[in-house]
């Protein structure tokens, strides 16, 4: 089977690790990725552990079916890396030491001050014949040759040098043979929305769908993407009235349109809009545990944004740190519109910020009540002319539940920022009685 480019690409990652669980396969995500803005789509991918006959049998049968065939793993210095011999036993040639790759070997333990031992010289040593695919970052050169009419390229295991060689070598050479295709994506970061949700708006809203056109989703909690793809000129020129009307059903759900690079996350927007407003933030934290101010502070820049934050976990610091009163506290529970307001309005005096935030909640998995559940949030937000509650409900585990709040404090921030008046669904969904 071919894709819309003409080629059939199949990939076959290779590692006992893989098999058993001890790591979990990124890298396929990483290659398919790559290969989207080319208009390849992977038709097949296998998994096997470090056996040789394995590995020899399915390089054989893949050749005889496919196009390109790119080989993951395999290509480090240990007794288990396999993909080298795999490779001369299907091409019936003898491992020899590759001139280039042991020059770029050598470089490598050269600029780290690194002994080429006996092991790593095992990197070096690769079927007759074979070109090099240069790896930028590790020790490990890529190869490649042709067999049975296929494109066979082998690429190391480890993620940041996968990531180096496909920008630098793979991409290009691929994209000299499918120089024809006609990909083009748009891609979009929502959140506040679900797949199942989202995929009935769209039904019930667009039953013209265009067959053209490709809607996607790829969920990566708590940010949904959601993603149009156009692999003909007819689709191409349909994108933008397409485009228009998604937009117009994510409305302010949508954190705009992004590229895979841009893919950073609600914290990255804020920080942006803040740096661009010239303006500040505070944060006062209960349930999330300080999650809301680690986000803000993950993004570059942020420094210039972020004024502080507070962790009040206890009444105790509710009260000294923040102001919150004891009577409030005492009258209506931690968990409340009263006290999440006071909370929001203490940060504000003491940090001096333009904009902050408050949650305090119940993440579970015990301390729920009838009248408050595992899963009930008040979430305050604003500046101090204007704070605004709301009371969230997300039943989950305590992981998610920490996450999805903490992605809402900063998703309310956003909104204010941008003044959008737009309620959210989710301040609606799924509250308790």
């Amino acid at each position: 089977m071919t894709d819309a480019a003409g080629l059939n690409v199949q990939l076959l990652l290779t590692g006992d690790e893989l098999m058993t669980g001890d790591i979990v396969d990124s890298n396929s995500v990483m290659i398919a990725d790559a290969l989207m803005p080319l208009g390849l789509v992977l038709s097949r991918k296998v998994v096997v552990g470090d056996k040789l006959s394995v590995l020899v049998k399915e390089i054989e049968w893949i050749t005889e079916q496919a196009d390109v065939l790119i080989v993951n793993g395999g290509l480090g210095p240990t007794i288990d890396d396999l993909t080298a011999e795999a490779l001369a036993q299907v091409l019936d040639v003898p491992l020899e030491e590759h001139a280039v790759a042991m020059a770029q070997l050598s470089a490598w333990c050269e600029r780290r001050n690194y002994p080429l031992n006996g092991p790593n010289k095992k990197q070096a040593r690769l079927p007759k014949g074979v070109g090099i695919i240069e790896n930028p970052v590790g020790s490990a050169p890529g190869f490649k040759m042709i067999h049975s009419g296929c494109l066979i390229m082998c690429t190391p295991g480890v993620p940041i040098e996968l990531d180096a060689m496909l920008t630098s070598g793979i991409v290009p050479q691929l994209k000299g043979m499918c120089d024809q295709a006609f990909t083009q994506i748009k891609k979009y970061q929502v959140f506040g929305m679900g797949e199942a949700p989202l995929q009935k708006i769209i039904e019930e809203s667009y039953p013209d769908w265009p067959q053209e056109i490709e809607l996607g989703f790829r969920a990566a909690f708590p940010i949904l993407d959601v993603k149009l793809t156009a692999r003909s000129q007819a689709g191409i020129d349909l994108l933008p009235v397409w485009q228009t009307k998604i937009e117009s059903t994510l409305g302010a759900h949508s954190l705009g349109e992004v590229t895979d690079e841009e893919s950073t996350g609600m914290a990255q927007h804020v920080v942006t809009l803040l740096v661009e407003k010239n303006q500040t933030l505070t944060t006062a934290e209960s349930c999330t545990g300080g999650l809301i101010a680690s986000k803000i502070t993950s993004v570059s820049g942020s420094s210039n944004v972020f004024e502080a934050g507070v962790v009040s976990y206890s009444n105790d610091i509710k009260h000294k740190v923040l102001g919150v009163s004891q009577k409030t506290l005492k009258q209506h529970g931690a968990v409340s519109e009263e006290v999440v307001l006071q909370m929001a309005a203490g940060a504000l005096d003491i940090s001096g910020a333009d904009y902050g935030v408050a949650v305090s909640g119940i993440a579970g998995p015990g301390g729920g009540s009838e009248d408050k559940p595992v899963g009930t949030c008040w979430l305050a937000w604003g500046t101090k002319a204007s704070l605004k509650a709301v009371k969230l409900f997300f039943p989950s585990n305590r992981a998610y539940f920490q996450d999805y709040i903490a992605t809402a404090a900063l998703d309310v921030i956003r909104r204010d920022i941008l003044e959008v008046k737009e309620t959210p669904r989710y301040f609606s969904n799924k509250k308790p009685s």
